[in-house]
């Protein structure tokens, strides 16, 4: 019995020294890495075999367990088993770094990554090489352009008011500046002795040739009255009436607007002296301005039509004077246009927009998409009689407007262009050196 005692207390240390190495997740299969394990030297040890002693081993055997359930089949009695998820989830269970028991890689087949990407290789192979084409087509276009301007009040349309005589200003009718006035309207009463006195010539004319015939002299006297600018209408009332007014009367030679004033109540007035300037604005210009590189676009263009912001009608203009300078501070020249105003909505100063165009016609157009700029020359890859071949082709393009090019060599009506991945089509070009 003391033997017994002395050799269970010589076997302790070894034991524990055992448990510790297990815990660190170093068993296998029974056997300890360096062979340390208590196991071993309890066989080595060759203690007699009674009923104490094996109760003694089983109690020091069981006590060994291996960390995260990583020990060999031979404790697997030991060990007290963990409850396991249902067989379903315990088929996707992975092992890491190798470390799993024989008995889990043999139940079922864990699906791996590999077979989900090569499942997706297929679509995205399509999709990047995916070649889209085109074909080219006939459209009927027109030309267009847009261009700036104001609108400004026509020369011929401004009528300067001027007194052939000298005299003073006895009454004004018109004196504020803007007003409209009608032709015939008065604009001012005024005295002068020089009309007065033809005047006095011309009843006196009449007079003698009620007594002496004398036809000439009567024209005399009337046409220095219509040389001094005399209305009509008082020249009558002095041949009707036999009566002479000292004042006379300046009218309106024509329906508009006061656009300048420079007459007075009282004022003196001569004939080197411009009372009034009225514009008739029933037509207007509109002068736009281009610049160097659109002068040769618009002798094309033949429809012009003229829109302000804030109003709803369009107005159509009439090409009439392209100016013959340029302005060097602006570098642009000036077009003139006609534009009818009978409601006289357009004021000068106005800011106008112009659209230009040109008559339709048809022409090759191919997306701009579908071209590529290399070395200063314009490329199509063309589809060949082979299906999935294409060969690049030079050709000759102009812009037509924001999403097309118009074709002008190299290309016929129906052949087929790539319109995608022209970069994939210029490099795989390239490497078999086609240009």
């Amino acid at each position: 019995m003391f033997r017994i005692i002395l050799i269970s207390f010589i076997l302790i240390p070894f034991v524990l020294h055992a448990e510790m190495k297990c815990e660190a997740g170093k068993c296998q299969v029974g056997k300890c890495e360096v062979g340390k394990c208590g196991a071993a030297l309890i066989k080595a040890a060759k203690v007699p075999k009674n009923d104490s002693n094996m109760n003694e081993d089983k109690e020091t055997s069981s006590s060994m367990k291996c960390a995260e359930g990583k020990c060999g089949s031979g404790m697997s009695k030991v060990v007290p088993k963990k409850e396991l998820p249902p067989k379903e989830e315990t088929s996707g269970m992975k092992c890491e770094a190798g470390k799993c028991g024989s008995s889990m890689g043999t139940d079922k087949k864990v699906p791996s990554k590999t077979s989900s990407k090569v499942s997706n290789i297929k679509p995205t192979i399509e999709q990047l090489f995916n070649v889209r084409t085109v074909e080219v087509k006939e459209v009927q276009t027109s030309k267009k352009q847009t261009n700036y301007g104001y609108i400004v009040a026509q020369d011929s349309r401004t009528i300067d008011v001027t007194a052939w005589f000298s005299g003073y200003v006895k009454e004004l009718y018109v004196d504020t500046l803007y007003q409209k006035v009608k032709q015939g309207q008065a604009l001012a009463l005024v005295y002068s002795p020089e009309v007065y006195k033809a005047k006095q010539d011309y009843l006196n004319a009449i007079r003698f040739h009620a007594k002496r015939p004398s036809l000439a002299m009567v024209r005399s006297a009337k046409t220095k009255l219509l040389l001094l600018g005399v209305s009509q209408t008082e020249i009558l009332q002095v041949s009707k009436k036999a009566k002479i007014s000292k004042y006379t009367t300046i009218y309106a030679p024509t329906s508009g607007w006061v656009f300048e004033k420079n007459i007075n109540q009282g004022s003196y007035i001569n004939d080197k002296k411009s009372l009034y300037k009225i514009t008739d604005l029933s037509k207007v210009w509109l002068e736009a301005k281009l610049f160097q590189n659109e002068l040769s676009a618009f002798e094309k263009f033949d429809n012009f039509t003229v829109s302000i912001k804030g109003f709803d009608k369009a107005y159509t203009a009439q090409k009439e004077l392209l100016y013959p300078m340029i302005d060097p501070k602006e570098a642009t020249s000036t077009l003139r246009l006609s534009i009818d105003n009978r409601d006289e909505m357009l004021k000068p100063g106005m800011y106008a927009k112009l659209h230009a165009s040109s008559q339709k016609s048809t022409k090759l157009v191919i997306p701009r998409t579908a071209a590529m700029r290399k070395g200063g020359i314009w490329y199509v890859f063309l589809s060949t009689e082979f299906k999935g071949e294409y060969e690049p082709l030079a050709v000759e393009l102009t812009p037509l407007d924001k999403t097309h090019f118009e074709v002008t060599k190299g290309l016929v009506l129906g052949d087929k262009v790539v319109n995608n991945a022209l970069f994939m089509m210029d490099s795989d070009a390239q490497i078999n050196s086609i240009y």
